[in-house]
Order: structure tokens, then C-alpha cells, then sequence
């Protein structure tokens, strides 16, 4: 009889302790998940949709926002978009043939997110992990001066956040400067349009300047390689690209980068 009470007790522990486990997992992965929805990402745009005095439209470049938000999103972090002016952003590279694009122009509410981004008096860089900037041309005439994005880029970034760009989107880095006076790409490996890129489409007389050469004048160690490869550098929690082609690599190396950091924790 003894030997089956305390059989009957060693399976009633079991069982409670196995029930606590499994509890305990499932906290831990709705914590997370909630965590995640928590912790944001801030994707940047462009307000600017003239290249120069061409009379060309221009805007952010639709693949260098719906292949980063493909990988982010479907990880689970919701996204918002801030541009200099607010309200509609211009869109070029319009091409529902990529799959990736359609998806995401497809997406209500995404859509409505893109369409009335929030103004950079809007946001508050403490809900978010990550700023993402989007590349396109017109982000060279409305990116570089643009202090209120860049103060709120600064503080995500030494908050332990991840600050991407792809394209034209480091545009949005060359003027950044983080507390202690020095610029953020000095001295880190950055990547973004080469200057041969842009006389391959033949604005290097257009754009107000040429990216690669300002980064490097910023003190950043420029990476590149061939016209249209895919090129992403990773260097102390910045992230870039150098083309279109680049747009999914920059965002999972983000993702990346975010995961190895730890930091969808809450504060």
C-alpha cells in the first residue's frame, strides 16, 4: 500500500511539475511576442518627389521599404513610418511584379501607415528598436539636414538600438552625431549608392551631392562592390546597403543585429 501511495504522489508531482514547465514556456513566449509588438521599428521616407530641376518624379524607392518590412514584419515587430513633412510620402519604383511590393501595397494597413506617415514632432524614439531609413533619390535633397529625424535616429541608436539604411537612405546618416560630438558612421564600415552608380543613371550632376563621397568625408571606411551587387555591411549596430538589391539583406542583417543584441526586452 505504501509503495502505491507514493507511487500515485511521484506521478501527481509529475504531472504539476510538467503543467509549471509548460506554463512557464508559455509565459515566456507570450512575454516575447508581447515584447516585440512592444518594441517597435521606425521606417524613414522621403517627403521630396523632384529630381533637382529634371522635372523627373522621384520618392522612396517601394522595394527598399516592402523588402525590409517583409523580413521585419513577418518577425514580428510593427512598423511606423516618419517622414520630414508627414502625411503622404511620394512613392517611386513602383513595380507590382515583385511580389514583395504588391504584398505590401496590398496591405491595408501598412498602406495607410505609408500614405499618412507620422511628422518627426510625432515620434518617440524610446518605443522603438530599430530606424530604418529607405532610399530613393529624393531622400538626398530631404534626408542630410533633417535634425529632428536625426536627433531621434541618435537616440535609438545609444539606446541599444540598430539604425539601417539602403540606397540613397544613408543620406539620413551623413549628419548624425551621437553625444560625444564624433558623427555616427565615423570610423565604422558603411555601405550605400557608389558614386558609380549614380553616374550610371546619370545624376551624378543632379543629386546635391555625392553620397559615398560625403559619407567618406564623415570619416566612414566605404565599402562597395560592382554596379547593381548586393552589398551589406554590418558595423557596431549600423547597418547598410548599397542598392535595391541590397533591400532584404539589409533587413535581415537588422533582424539579425536586433536578435543578437537582446534588445526587444521592455525597459
Amino acid at each position: 500500500m505504501r509503495a502505491f501511495i507514493k507511487t500515485i504522489s511521484a506521478g501527481v508531482m509529475v504531472i504539476v511539475g510538467c503543467t509549471i514547465f509548460t506554463a512557464c514556456i508559455q509565459t515566456t513566449a507570450q512575454t516575447n511576442n508581447q515584447n516585440k509588438m512592444e518594441k517597435k521599428i521606425l521606417f524613414v521616407v522621403t517627403s521630396h518627389d523632384q529630381k533637382g530641376s529634371t522635372g523627373t518624379k522621384t520618392g522612396y524607392y517601394l522595394s527598399e521599404v516592402s523588402h525590409p518590412w517583409e523580413v521585419l514584419h513577418s518577425a514580428g515587430y510593427e512598423i511606423d513610418f516618419v517622414s520630414p513633412k508627414g502625411g503622404k510620402a511620394p512613392v517611386d519604383g513602383f513595380n507590382m511584379d515583385d511580389a514583395i511590393n504588391k504584398k505590401f501595397w496590398d496591405n491595408t494597413a501598412y498602406r495607410n501607415k505609408v500614405e499618412n506617415t507620422l511628422k518627426p514632432s510625432e515620434v518617440n524614439p524610446k518605443e522603438y528598436v530599430a530606424i530604418h531609413y529607405a532610399g530613393g533619390h529624393g531622400t538626398m535633397w530631404d534626408f542630410a539636414d533633417n535634425e529632428a529625424i536625426a536627433e531621434i535616429a541618435r537616440q535609438i541608436y545609444e539606446n541599444n538600438g540598430v539604425v539601417s539604411a539602403v540606397c540613397h537612405g544613408p543620406a539620413g546618416l551623413v549628419n548624425i552625431k551621437l553625444s560625444n560630438g564624433k558623427y555616427l558612421v565615423d570610423g565604422k564600415k558603411v555601405n550605400a549608392f557608389t558614386n558609380e552608380e549614380e553616374v550610371a543613371v546619370k545624376l551624378e550632376n543632379v543629386v546635391p551631392f555625392l553620397l559615398e563621397n560625403k559619407l567618406i568625408e564623415r570619416g566612414a571606411i566605404f565599402e562597395k562592390s560592382g554596379l547593381w551587387q548586393k552589398h551589406v555591411t554590418v558595423d557596431q549596430r549600423l547597418v547598410t546597403g548599397q542598392n535595391p538589391q541590397s533591400a532584404a539583406g539589409v533587413g535581415e542583417a537588422t533582424l539579425n543585429e536586433i536578435k543578437q543584441l537582446n534588445v526587444v526586452t521592455t525597459e
